[in-house]
């Protein structure tokens, strides 16, 4: 039988709840306030309102929130946290809101699944929701009309399950097909139901993707804690505690292409405004006083290290991008981060540069000195987004006396604070035009023909799109095939990418559709198309060319997907590329994730160019990073054809032939190719690293030819 909670007659039928005093401490620390007051504390940027959408007792510790295709709306109740619970207790659950009378207020809420080990993220799925639960995603289906579970199975298992802040979650669908979760780089050993004989893969420093249509599953640039935000074109950005807005730069899959990079870390920190953010509420007691604690220790042992107990980020959480249509144009495109530790909710506006290979994320003019959404009350705490299908911003507030890790906190503070507070409260708010009443949206498009869907994919409101997209692909139905390559020519570039990726889905992709691609007039949808022609051969005329010419972040993916070629054009390509953008650490790691752009004909053909003396367009870390990867991989020929350009003039530039010696050395010593012989003779050779004169080139030269 279902369980029900309803909010109509005053009628309040059983749930399952968490009961707390909810106030601790009451001369520390504040008593919470009612949803209604907590509305009224919020204040909002000019121009929009906040209104109440769901609190308790429909709702408790939300965390995650998401519509499926027919606008049904499912929230993921975190109610163990911090502890975990022991095998069969667990409190942890997932509802269902609805609001049946369309005035923009949930008054129905149902148990869709209960006794959830701590679920962190959901996403619509063939009817059903993938459920983030460490240690495994779990697919949970209704098939009755209840809203209740009958359905529950194990996808993947073997995540780590030991804190329930650094777990898997933030589960995305990409326009690329792939669905993209973090893992913290947490360890684990995946084993996937549908491919029981595949070894089981270590997740370890890696976040997590896979594709249910084709059963695939693989690793992910990262780390990413609570919070992934992909926008219109699968460009990823996630969240860390002090670190609100990360870019991922590079995917594992060039990263990883082969074992040799130095470093193969391609995640950057965005934000031009790090670590400030502007709190309104009161320092908790307990945080200022275990900061006075902590800088008169660092003080005592002089160290220069200062913890600031407010005003900086140190609990960013749920890091959302905003694609709905319902709320001012300006806030289309914007990412919102929630801050538990300063009550407050952050907006980030992303900007972008040709010259750059990465966005900056700066601040709103008129959020300049203050936060889009701040309140003074302690208990505000904003953990999550969502877009809705009616285009507006939904805020998950988890609504708790203390969000902290107990372990991190003094026994004599810990002993005056009661974790649990609040685990009987929770409130969804919705973000709207200051001047605008609600209007509801009722979609079903889980019964819409598959052309019809094709139409929403330049819809203002990308939800539809994206859940469009995701029909399409579930369905396989390759009817649908006229009416997306139809929206190939559409003015939208973003529906001109989801069809390029619908027709990727039905195996419906040609070298002709790819080429027009990589001309199409938004280097957006030409940066996917340089994806999709590392499968087309015939494409590669062409990229050689965009490596020439595009801007900064094209030219990236460009040069990565050039690296899955093996034709020697390839290397003109990558010196053209660094002669232009050379100095970007990114795109230097580009061109060495490649077999051909961590060689010694690479280093020859820089060395022929008119770049070669450029320490800013060659430099000199990239000199360092190649010399690495040519010595770790320590193939015979290679280090013969490479020891013989180190004394070319170009490289006499600065201090090139020293770093290039040091990497070269450094790789050798460290490969799993070098002998025991050779390691030894490289170790005692390290002193003369230090001062790389002309004579230690020929000691090097002499070391290598004789110990090999």
């Amino acid at each position: 039988m279902r369980k029900v909670l309803k909010l109509c007659t005053g009628l309040l039928l059983p749930v399952m709840l968490i009961t707390s005093s909810g106030c601790g401490n009451k001369e520390k620390y504040p008593a919470p306030l009612s949803p209604e007051d907590a509305l009224k504390s919020l204040r909002v940027t000019d121009g929009l309102k906040v209104e109440l959408f769901a609190a308790e007792p429909l709702v408790t510790d939300p965390v995650s929130m998401e519509f499926d295709e027919d606008g049904n709306c499912y929230v993921v109740v975190m109610t163990d946290y911090p502890d975990k619970p022991a095998p069969g207790t667990e409190k942890g659950h997932i509802r269902v809101l609805r609001d049946i009378n369309g005035d923009g207020r949930a008054d129905t809420s149902i148990v869709f699944a209960d006794k959830l080990s701590e679920g962190t993220s959901i996403l619509p799925w063939k009817g059903g929701l993938l459920v983030t639960a460490a240690p495994e995603i779990l697919y949970m289906k209704d098939t009755t009309g209840d809203f209740v579970a009958d359905v529950r199975e194990v996808l993947f298992s073997g995540f780590f399950k030991d804190n329930p802040e650094t777990q898997i979650t933030n589960l995305r669908f990409g326009v690329d097909n792939w669905i993209y979760a973090n893992n913290r780089g947490q360890d684990g050993n995946i084993a996937f139901r549908d491919k029981p004989d595949a070894k089981p893969l270590s997740v370890k420093g890696a976040d997590f993707r896979f594709r249910l249509d084709r059963g695939l599953f693989e690793l992910e640039t990262g780390p990413g804690q609570f919070g992934q935000a992909l926008d219109d074109y699968r460009n990823r950005f996630v969240t860390e505690n002090s670190i609100h807005i990360q870019q991922i730069m590079l995917p594992w899959r060039y990263t990883h292409r082969h074992e040799y990079l130095p470093s193969a870390r391609a995640i950057r920190n965005i934000s031009d405004h790090d670590p400030i953010m502007y709190q309104q509420s009161p320092t908790p007691y307990w945080r200022a006083e275990r900061t006075r604690r902590r800088n008169a220790e660092f003080q005592e042992k002089k160290l220069k290290r200062v913890e600031y107990e407010r005003d900086h980020f140190t609990g960013a959480s749920g890091g959302t991008f905003y694609f709905g249509d319902a709320l001012p144009a300006e806030y289309y495109g914007n990412i919102f981060t929630g801050e538990v530790a300063g009550n407050l909710v952050h907006r980030d506006v992303l900007v972008y540069s040709p010259d750059s290979v990465h966005f900056t994320a700066r601040r709103a003019e008129a959020e300049a000195k203050r936060e889009f959404i701040y309140s003074e009350d302690n208990w505000f705490r904003p953990v999550n987004f969502t877009t809705g299908p009616d285009g507006y911003l939904y805020v998950l507030d988890y609504y708790r006396q203390h969000i902290e890790t107990p372990v991190s906190i003094p026994d004599d503070l810990k002993a005056e604070m009661d974790f649990y507070a609040g685990s009987d409260k929770g409130r969804i708010y919705r973000v709207m035009p200051a001047n605008g009443t609600y209007k509801a949206a009722w979609p079903k498009l889980g019964k819409m023909s598959g052309d019809s869907l094709v139409q929403l994919f330049a819809h203002p409101n990308q939800w539809y799109a994206q859940q469009a997209h995701r029909l399409l692909v579930e369905r396989q139905d390759r009817s649908v095939i006229p009416a997306v390559k139809q929206m190939l020519s559409n003015a939208d570039p973003r529906a001109r990418v989801h069809a390029l990726y619908v027709l990727e889905a039905l195996n419906a992709l040609d070298v002709s559709i790819v080429k027009n691609a990589l001309a199409d007039s938004s280097v957006n949808v030409q940066e996917h198309a340089a994806m999709l022609a590392e499968s087309f051969p015939a494409c590669l005329p062409q990229l050689l060319a965009m490596a020439e010419k595009s801007p900064a972040k094209l030219t990236v993916q460009v040069v990565l997907s050039l690296g899955q070629f093996t034709d020697p054009r390839v290397t003109g390509a990558f010196v053209k590329a660094l002669s232009r953008y050379g100095s970007d650490k990114y795109m230097q790691l580009a061109v060495l994730s490649s077999e051909a752009g961590s060689s010694p004909a690479l280093l020859s053909a820089l060395l022929a160019s008119p770049i070669a003396k450029d320490t800013v367009q060659l430099a000199n870390n990239f000199i360092h990073d190649l010399s690495y990867c040519i010595g770790s991989r320590n193939d015979a020929k290679q280090v013969a054809q490479y020891l013989g350009l180190l004394e070319h003039e170009a490289m006499q530039t600065g201090s090139r032939q020293p770093l290039a010696v040091k990497g070269l050395a450094g790789g050798m010593e460290k490969s799993a190719n070098s002998s025991d012989a050779l390691k030894a003779a490289l170790k005692a050779f390290r002193p003369q690293l230090k001062n790389v004169t002309p004579q230690t080139v020929t000691e090097l030269k002499t070391l290598v030819s004789t110990t090999k």
